[in-house]
């Protein structure tokens, strides 16, 4: 029997050390909640009056808030407007700027046929300047040779 008596007094601590546990655990939770109350004051209650001041104060930020955020909208959609109308401008500008490359390219070819003709037109007139130098040179050798004392004779 000896055994049985050594279980019945185990299982007796056992069953007493929990129920101890058990009422060291629920003093803890009491404790720490009294503690806890007495730590954390009690915020005073708010009137009826005092939220509906709150709230049409609230209301008012909501107000003005809404009224900024209108104006950055008509901004924003000013910006956008502009943005249009300077990409149609470049748009417009690039189209310009081709227009006039063509009509520069054009312009080069133009003149570069004037400068062939310039240059065709100097060697003419440089050409002709020796015939006129080589008749001028012949001329003067076949002319009469004038008399000394300027008289003619008669």
């Amino acid at each position: 029997m000896k055994p049985t008596v050594k279980l019945v007094i185990r299982r007796a601590l056992v069953t007493g050390g929990v129920v101890a546990s058990l009422v060291m655990g629920a003093a803890t939770i009491r404790a720490a909640a009294a503690w806890t109350a007495a730590s954390a004051p009690l915020a005073p209650p708010v009137s009826v009056a005092e939220i509906q001041i709150q709230l049409a104060a609230e209301q008012a930020r909501s107000a003005d808030l809404r009224t900024r955020l209108d104006a950055v909208n008509a901004q924003a959609a000013q910006l956008a407007g502009a943005l249009d109308a300077a990409h149609a401008q470049v748009a417009t500008d690039g189209e310009t700027a081709k227009a006039l490359q063509a009509r520069l390219a054009a312009a080069g070819k133009k003149l570069a046929a004037v400068n062939r003709q310039i240059a065709s037109a100097k060697a003419r007139m440089a050409a002709m300047q020796r015939t006129v130098v080589v008749v001028r040179r012949a001329a003067a050798s076949t002319a009469p040779t004038p008399t000394p004392g300027g008289e003619h004779d008669d």
